[in-house]
């Protein structure tokens, strides 16, 4: 599990990280804004949560 944090409203949504892939995308639960990755993160997990991704912590690399 992750936490991401909206960075419009605050919200913070608990998530099932997955293992083998990375998560392009969250709808926000509190204003529905579409998450979507920053520049440079391979997915939402990195740039708003509260840990990297499995992926980049299992292995240090980027999620392709």
């Amino acid at each position: 599990m992750a936490t991401i944090t909206c960075p419009k409203c605050g919200q913070a949504d608990e998530v099932e990280a997955p293992t083998d892939s990375c998560l392009f995308f969250h709808e926000c639960s509190g204003c529905q804004d579409l998450l979507k990755p920053l520049a440079g993160d391979c997915c939402v997990i990195c740039s708003f949560g509260d840990d990297k991704c499995p992926p980049k912590l299992d292995e240090d690399s980027s999620c392709d």
